[in-house]
């Protein structure tokens, strides 16, 4: 019998901080570490093509990374001084593992942005001025004694 990495819906943790459980240790983190680096090796186009107007601060001086461990997830691509997620979508992705992958990171405070691969592939300096609009957005920062989370 196999295990698989899974995310449990709103179950109560016996605390009302969304942080509480936020941090991977031990060898969850080790396997997170190994499936990030994989996705930096193995980009689709999609990524390819955003992360060529992203990396080296091409996108209004902002610094992004892609691949992070943010939390207990793998995001394609972070803003952590803007507390920013843009995540793509791909052909066979699971809509409904996908909403709640972003509600955790908007319940601890993290913007997400989505964007199906066709969008990417079709109109790469479109979002890249969508993602430019929400980076100047004021927002307010988390507020926790726990540090950044992304």
């Amino acid at each position: 019998m196999s295990k698989t990495l899974s995310i449990r819906s709103g179950e109560n943790t016996g605390s009302s901080d969304p942080r509480a459980n936020w941090g991977v240790t031990g060898k969850r983190l080790d396997r997170l570490k190994d499936m990030a680096r994989a996705r930096r090796r193995d980009p689709s186009e999609a990524e390819k093509l955003l992360w060529s107007g992203l990396k080296d601060q091409k996108l209004g001086g902002f610094k992004f990374k892609r691949h992070q461990i943010v939390g207990s997830a793998i995001v394609d691509f972070a803003c952590p001084a803007r507390w920013l997620v843009v995540e793509i979508s791909g052909l066979g992705a699971n809509a409904e593992l996908d909403a709640l992958k972003d509600r955790k990171l908007v319940d601890v405070g993290i913007r997400v942005l989505r964007f199906p691969d066709e969008a990417v592939l079709g109109d790469a300096d479109g979002v890249l001025q969508a993602i430019l609009a929400e980076l100047e957005k004021p927002f307010q920062r988390p507020t926790s004694g726990r540090g950044s989370a992304a």
